[in-house]
């Protein structure tokens, strides 16, 4: 059994959500303690309860400890054995985008086509955004082999949640491949999504659009924002997605880069605009291919990839730390990080049988 420390690097619910997922494909049951010790609410939430229990029913793998608050828990891996469809509900705003996370690297070693739904918060603090998950992390794993869609059904928020996400994995056949964006090429585009969800007499949508469209026109950078306006929540929401294409393909590198915030009491349409236009610029002046927040949910992927992939990052996270780690411990995969430059020399995992190995 392996022991993870919950209170190195992050500290939090990314060493859960990684550990477990490495757990289920690697075959070693693990023991994971001071479970998000660097969080103001450490121990496990609805949301990190939700992966681990759909870690283990993927697997057939057993728990103990699994409670809401928890700050230590068991997690013995079965048989990476699949059923065509499941559904899982949070049972609050918890982040749907996480459990996605959690899943789709077991998923991409699954013997058949899978699809899964998912209820829960889509955006909000602190967690992926569904926009973020869709048009950065899982264009990235098209890339790297691997054939996985999410469909927004439903927006969900802080606090009732109640959004559904429905994800969809194609196995990849044999180990997934590096990934090589290691050449900071021009900004060919700016585009992003403004969604709001019972405010259209407000403008919500619109207002954050023109905010961010006024400070990115300002560094130079035209911006295409798309404006939604939802009626299908169950409450009022809203979220700002901003995105930044590098490069060309005949230049060899191609290369997202993504920035986004989500509605909150007393965070004005203009506040949300201007926040997430300066955050994505902030990543394009880096000289970034990978912006920060996909830097540590891609490590686990290219870990177990074939050969070194290659990015540039904007800064060294603590998760990136965590990804770092955790790849090293159960994989043995080699991650370096050369001042803005991350190399991960995956371990070219792929299934044998019914069991997984690496």
């Amino acid at each position: 059994m392996v022991t993870i420390d919950g209170f190195r690097c992050s500290g939090s619910g990314a060493i859960v959500r990684q550990a477990v997922a490495f757990s289920a494909l690697t075959g070693r049951p693990i023991r994971v303690v001071n479970v998000r010790a660097k969080r103001d609410k450490p121990g496990l939430r609805a949301q990190h309860l939700r992966v681990i229990e759909a870690v283990a029913e993927l697997v057939n793998g057993q728990t103990e400890g699994l409670v809401q608050g928890s700050r230590e828990f068991v997690f013995r891996p079965g048989l990476l054995k699949v059923r065509r469809f499941y559904r899982w509900d949070i049972g609050c705003a918890g982040s749907t985008t996480m459990l996605a996370l959690g899943i789709v690297p077991v998923l991409a070693f699954a013997e058949s086509p899978v699809m899964v739904e998912v209820r829960g918060g889509l955006f909000q603090d602190f967690a992926p955004s569904a926009f973020h998950l869709q048009h950065v992390v899982l264009t990235l794993l098209r890339q790297m082999g691997l054939a996985a869609e999410i469909e927004i059904v439903r927006p969900g928020y802080v606090p009732r949640g109640e959004g559904v996400l429905r994800l969809s994995v194609q196995p990849k056949q044999g180990p997934l491949q590096a990934i090589v964006q290691d050449k900071a090429g021009p900004i060919t585009r700016v585009w992003g999504i403004a969604l709001s969800s019972h405010l259209e007499e407000r403008q919500v949508s619109r207002r954050m659009a023109e905010a961010a469209r006024a400070v990115l026109a300002q560094a130079g950078y035209p911006a295409d924002i798309e404006i939604r306006h939802d009626t299908e929540s169950l409450q009022p929401g809203a979220a700002l997605a901003l995105f930044a294409d590098r490069g060309t393909a005949n230049q060899g590198t191609t290369a997202r880069l993504g920035a986004d915030q989500a509605g909150a009491i007393r965070r004005r349409a203009e506040s949300i605009g201007g926040y997430v236009a300066k955050q994505l610029l902030q990543e394009i002046e880096s000289g970034a291919t990978l912006d920060r927040f996909a830097a540590d949910q891609l490590i686990p992927f290219a870990a177990l990839a074939e050969g070194e992939s290659r990015f540039i990052i904007p800064a060294i996270t603590d998760h990136v730390l965590t990804g770092a780690w955790l790849a090293d411990v159960f994989l043995g995969a080699r991650v370096r990080i050369d001042d803005q430059r991350l190399m991960i020399t995956g371990a070219g995992f792929r299934v044998t049988s019914k069991r997984t190995a690496g």
